[in-house]
């Protein structure tokens, strides 16, 4: 599989469009949660405008009144044309999918497929937080095969783990994160064959969180999962929510290799009455129209990191920072500060800046904080000058 280089960006960078007076008007989860003097640099929702073709499929659908349910291929048709000129990946099957209300919903209904109350669900901490509530929602158990210390998946440690989820009998799910939130670790297509690899002999079925893959830096090489060798029976959940900023437009699409379509088959009906059909609509325009917002985006972010690189070594030399390949997170390792197992705490208190806590994220996690980064230099700026000032109190 070739991937195909990213065009050259052709839009202005939407991390530069909005002030901070802009985006305190908004009403989200990132803008309301905390007090109006606090900077917000956790939860994932991106400071940008709205990729026009969006804007354009949104409004035409409201002035028609076209606010009824879901239906149809589009969405999934506009992944597949995505993923064969992004990824170079020809192996996504329209008829191999399934409207879902958004991902992690997406991922609970994947897991009800392939497992059953009290058998064992891999994960890969530090790891997204909702991992860790939803299968304990559905009363699985959690079973850890941490990252290794260079931040990538550890195959021997993830073999261990393999073979305690399925010591007792049941069945076993691995809940793979790819690209790895938080820390922006894409996984290469060796990784992920050698991951199939040791599922298949163990009996245990991979469901791929892929909502980050349309964020992987130009030079970031994402594979999607079910496109490596002995894959067939693995399952995947992608969307345009995290690329585009559409977390509120809710719709993501249900994907299963050729050995999983009678998995899929099987996920109840009202499942796809979910989803948003606005949001579908939306989701769609991103993949089909917003290419070069999207690129522009990706541009910006580059320079973000490098940014944040530079404003850690100036303001922050004790933290440790491995940019990532994708998503729009940054991964600190601020263990050297010696502001405990929070950081975060420290620095909401004190600098009045917001950032995710380590400890959320699971083993691994203490000592740590997630910073979005997709936001604009100035406020990124600031956000770490903040930090600063917060850890020499």
């Amino acid at each position: 599989m070739t991937s195909i280089p990213h065009e050259t960006p052709g839009e202005p960078n939407p991390l530069n469009a909005l002030t901070l007076d802009l985006l305190r008007r908004r009403t989200s989860m990132k803008w309301r949660t905390h007090p109006s003097d606090v900077l917000p640099l956790w939860v994932a929702e991106m400071d940008v405008p709205l990729a026009e073709p969006v804007v354009r499929a949104v409004t035409r659908a409201l002035t028609l009144g076209d606010t009824g349910y879901p239906s149809g291929t589009a969405y999934a048709r506009a992944l597949a044309e995505f993923a064969a000129k992004r990824w170079g990946w020809d192996g996504l099957a329209v008829e191999r999918t399934a409207i879902v209300p958004d991902v992690m919903l997406g991922v609970v209904e994947m897991l009800k497929l392939v497992t059953a109350p009290g058998d064992a669900v891999v994960v890969n901490p530090p790891v997204y937080p909702p991992f860790f509530a939803f299968v304990a929602h559905m009363d699985r158990r959690i079973a850890e095969a941490p990252l290794g210390a260079d931040g990538r998946l550890d195959l021997d440690v993830l073999e261990q783990a393999y073979r305690r989820a399925v010591a007792g009998g049941g069945r076993a799910a691995h809940l793979l994160c790819s690209p790895h939130n938080p820390t922006g670790t894409v996984h290469t297509a060796r990784e992920l064959a050698a991951v199939a690899a040791l599922a298949d002999r163990y009996g245990v079925r991979v469901v791929a969180d892929e909502i980050h893959a349309p964020l992987a830096a130009p030079d970031g090489d994402f594979v999607p999962y079910l496109a490596v060798p002995g894959a067939q029976n693995g399952l995947s959940l992608m969307s345009a929510s995290k690329g585009w900023n559409l977390a509120g437009l809710k719709a993501a699409l249900a994907i299963a290799g050729p050995d999983a379509a009678a998995d899929l088959a099987r996920m109840p009906e009202e499942v796809g009455h979910g989803p948003s059909h606005v949001g579908v609509l939306a989701h769609t325009a991103a993949l089909s129209e917003g290419t070069a917002w999207l690129d522009a985006l990706l541009a910006g972010l580059d320079d973000n990191r490098r940014l944040l690189t530079a404003l850690l070594a100036e303001h922050l030399p004790g933290v440790g920072y491995r940019p990532g390949g994708a998503t729009y997170l940054a991964w600190l390792d601020c263990r050297a500060l010696g502001l405990g197992d929070d950081p975060a705490a420290v620095f909401l208190e004190r600098g009045r800046v917001a950032l995710s806590p380590g400890p959320d994220f699971g083993t691994g996690g203490a000592g740590h904080v997630r910073l979005n980064l997709a936001t604009s230099p100035e406020i990124l700026t600031e956000g770490v000058r903040r930090m600063a000032r917060a850890a020499v109190r």
